[in-house]
C-alpha cells in the first residue's frame, strides 16, 4: 500500500485521462500564505524608457529678482548717472566742450589770392565775439569760390562767399531757387542787393564785374550788415 499524499502536493504524473489533451504546467511562483502578492511596477514614461535618463528639473526662479522694489531700481540708476554727470562737467568746464572749434582763415585766403581768379577781400575789425569756424577755397565748375564761415557774438551763423561763378548759377546754388531780391541797401559806399534765402536765413549780394560777394546766414540783420560793412 502507498503512503497517503499531502493534500497540497501536486502529483508528479500529470498525464490526463484517456481521450484528453496534455496540459502544460504553468510556471507560477508560489506565494506563501498570509503574504500579499507583489504588484507590478508602473511603466516608465516613453522618454525614460528610450534614453534611461530622467527629465531635467525646471530652472529655479531667482526670488530676489521679483523682490526688487522701485526704490532699489532708482538707486541703481542713480549710481550709473553720477559718473556720467561728472564726466560731462569735466568735459565742459576743463576741456571747453561747449566752445566751437575755430580755424585760421589765412591759408584759404592766401590760396584764393594765389589763384588770382578774382579780387579777394576779407573782413577788417569784425570785433570781439566773432569766430571763424570754416574757411575753404576750391575750384568749382565754372570758376572758383572762397567761403568763410563765422559764428556771431549772439551765437548765430553767417557766411561770406566770394566767387567768379556766373551769378545766374551761383545765386540759386547759394540761396536756393526761391531766393528773390528784396531791395537795395548801401554799406561802406557800395550798393548791396537784399535777398531771401533758405527757410530762416537772409542774404545780401554785391554784384561786381569780376566777382559776386554774398553775405548769408541765420544771424540777425544788424550782424549781417556789420559783416558786409567790414569787408575790404
Amino acid at each position: 500500500m502507498e503512503p497517503a499524499q499531502p493534500a497540497d502536493r501536486v502529483p508528479a504524473d500529470q498525464t490526463p485521462p484517456d481521450g484528453q489533451p496534455p496540459v502544460a504546467p504553468t510556471p507560477a511562483a508560489a506565494v506563501p500564505e498570509g503574504e500579499p502578492a507583489l504588484a507590478e511596477p508602473p511603466a516608465a514614461p516613453v522618454g525614460e524608457a528610450e534614453t534611461g535618463e530622467l527629465p531635467a528639473p525646471p530652472p529655479a526662479v531667482d526670488a530676489r529678482k521679483s523682490e526688487r522694489s522701485p526704490k532699489d531700481m532708482a538707486l541703481s540708476l542713480l549710481v550709473l548717472l553720477i559718473p556720467i554727470a561728472l564726466l560731462l562737467a569735466f568735459y565742459r568746464g576743463f576741456l571747453g566742450g561747449d566752445q566751437p572749434v575755430t580755424v585760421d582763415p589765412a591759408p584759404a585766403v592766401e590760396s584764393a589770392r594765389a589763384a588770382n581768379a578774382f579780387p579777394v577781400s576779407e573782413p577788417v575789425e569784425l570785433g570781439d565775439g566773432w569766430r571763424t569756424v570754416n574757411a575753404t577755397f576750391q575750384n568749382v565748375e565754372g570758376g572758383a569760390t572762397l567761403r568763410l564761415g563765422y559764428l556771431t557774438p549772439e551765437g548765430r551763423g553767417a557766411q561770406l562767399v566770394q566767387s567768379n561763378v556766373p551769378p545766374e548759377r551761383l545765386l540759386p546754388a547759394e540761396l536756393t531757387a526761391e531766393g528773390q531780391p528784396q531791395g537795395q541797401t548801401d554799406l561802406g559806399g557800395r550798393t548791396w542787393q537784399r535777398y531771401t534765402a533758405r527757410a530762416n536765413e537772409q542774404a545780401m549780394v554785391l554784384l561786381e564785374p569780376n566777382r559776386t560777394v554774398i553775405v548769408v546766414g541765420d544771424a540777425r540783420d544788424n550782424e549781417l550788415r556789420h559783416l558786409a560793412g567790414t569787408i575790404r
